[in-house]
């Protein structure tokens, strides 16, 4: 499906390809296809996009919920184990 990012309001950019990008709405977690050029210009993978516009706060906070929930979920090397 390509639709419009300002008509859903927040999703997140998933993949950014030549023309089109992936990207997830946040109040429901369904990926779409949109086309790259209805996102704001300098767009990256993992960026949080608000009704059209780049949100840099939203896109430092889902990171930073991501690192913490991966450090959770780490599982500590037992010192007589050699990786």
């Amino acid at each position: 499906m390509v639709g419009m990012v300002g008509l859903w309001g927040a999703v997140q950019v998933e993949l950014l390809e030549d023309v089109r990008a992936q990207v997830v709405r946040l109040d429901t977690g369904q990926a779409c296809t949109v086309e790259r050029a209805s996102l704001p210009k300098g767009v990256r993978e993992g960026d949080v996009v608000v009704d059209g516009r780049l949100e840099p706060g939203q896109t430092e906070a889902r990171r930073q919920d991501v690192a913490r929930i991966r450090a959770r979920l780490a599982v500590p090397v037992p010192p007589q184990f050699d990786l």
